[in-house]
């Protein structure tokens, strides 16, 4: 690329503001509270001038937090009991500069300058806090074949939630930070991964594994010989002045696509373990806790209602993407450093302020759906994963028969055949270990809006 990324898109984007005044002016007061209707507050894609660095531009919740190297976990999320890096109230806001971990790892180089400045990133569009955590980040020992790759912010320690609580989680906005991503595809990982034994996994052949076996370097233990494959995509203005991602490939040839932003993980404190890298708290599988839930549905204006386990229920976010497709079928979405801004409120048990399997498993809302959710082994990395879509499925589905029969007064056999005549049971991703598989149910269905 001959000119900056930066400057290109402010050519053809011009200045877009944050739409936040009604979800500020809500926040101010706490009036949200635990209800189940999610209502539309922001704007789903908008791009600042320039990079988006820690305290630059619009920062519009109660609370801001940086992910400095002290505020993160490399590869791991918190346990229950873990120190918080800030404390709101139930109801108000928090703004959170989240960091993706594409550009940064061992097998990149662990170089962000370096590495974006390879696909002509000029050394002031790179993150500064990017740079900080790949070059000091001390907290844990950073094993790149045993560690989960995502940079995990907070925890946020939110007054009066306790066991036995839930809490709603409702994104306001995610911004894109810089104007480009990386997709991944890693040796070992991935829907068409070689096996642990070297042979192909059921169903294709060796010379169908991705990436391909002959360019398969672990055995040498060095990163960033691995042969893994990062692509660099651009975003930049579409022919509608709407930023879109450019992926170049072939003979000067490009695939184009819209943004569409959220959080990867989004969690709350699930286990207890005696260290911080102790293998229930790796960061790659998502548990009860949410974690990296991977459903590209909990954008903008959507609830997602976790368990809480822990005192202040412990909140973090990190794996932010600019898009991602149902199952995520190559190992990574496209990673993107995004600022985004949560409004936190605890929901108590007998109260009706939200979805009764919430109290024991993930569940989400968008203005449109309620998002019954099923993993395949939902107790983190301790005892392995099961991969199993099945199991996922099953359990997506009692979720939704659970839901139907509890909050929407349905009998079981009728939301079963409900079910099975309209609803939708999408596959989450398939690469996370733990597999996921999330319903959609339409509230338009049930006169609910």
């Amino acid at each position: 690329m001959s000119d900056p990324i930066m400057s290109r898109l402010r050519d053809g984007l011009g200045r877009r503001q944050f739409l936040l005044a009604a979800a500020a002016a809500s926040a101010a007061t706490g009036a949200s509270g635990c209800g189940t209707t999610v209502a539309p507050v922001a704007d789903v894609t908008p791009l600042p001038d320039g990079p988006l660095q820690p305290r630059a531009g619009d920062i519009p919740g109660d609370h801001y937090l940086e992910s400095t190297p002290e505020a993160v976990r490399w590869g791991y999320v918190p346990a229950i009991g873990a120190e918080p890096v800030l404390t709101i109230r139930s109801g108000q806001t928090v703004t959170i500069d989240a960091v993706s971990h594409e550009g940064i790892l061992e097998d990149q180089g662990r170089d962000p300058v370096a590495y974006f400045g390879r696909h002509g990133v000029a050394r002031d569009e790179v993150l500064a806090d990017a740079v900080a955590i790949a070059r000091d980040y001390r907290r844990t020992p950073r094993d790149f074949d045993t560690d989960g790759p995502h940079v995990i912010t907070g925890p946020v320690f939110v007054e009066g939630a306790r066991p036995g609580d839930v809490l709603k989680v409702e994104t306001l906005s995610v911004v894109p930070r810089v104007p480009y991503g990386v997709v991944s595809s890693r040796h070992g990982k991935g829907a068409l991964a070689r096996a642990a034994n070297g042979g192909p996994p059921a169903g294709i052949t060796i010379d169908e594994i991705m990436p391909p076996v002959g360019t398969d370097g672990r055995a040498t233990k060095d990163p960033q010989r691995y042969g893994n494959v990062s692509v660099f995509t651009e975003v930049r203005p579409g022919q509608d002045g709407a930023p879109q991602a450019v992926m170049p490939f072939g003979n000067g040839q490009q695939a184009a696509f819209p943004l569409r932003p959220f959080m990867g993980t989004m969690g709350v404190a699930h286990a207890r373990a005696g260290a911080e890298n102790a293998p229930e708290l790796n960061s790659v599988p998502p548990t009860l806790g949410g974690g990296n839930i991977d459903i590209r549905l909990l954008g903008p204006d959507s609830a997602f209602y976790l368990p809480v386990r822990s005192e202040g229920a412990l909140f973090y976010v990190g794996d932010p993407h600019l898009a991602m497709g149902d199952g995520e079928v190559a190992l990574t979405a496209l990673e993107g450093s995004l600022r985004g801004t949560f409004r936190l409120t605890v929901c108590r048990k007998g109260e009706g302020t939200a979805p009764s399997p919430a109290f024991s498993y993930p569940f989400g809302e968008t203005p449109s759906s309620w998002i019954p959710i099923g993993l395949s082994d939902p107790d983190g990395a301790a005892h392995g994963q099961n991969t199993d879509l099945d199991v996922a499925m099953r359990r997506a589905v009692v979720n939704a028969l659970d839901f139907l029969e509890a909050d929407r007064g349905m009998d079981r056999p009728t939301a079963y055949a409900y079910l099975s005549a309209t609803a939708d049971f999408v596959v989450s991703q398939v690469v996370d270990k733990t597999v996921g598989v999330h319903g959609v149910i339409s509230k338009a269905h049930f006169g609910a809006r």
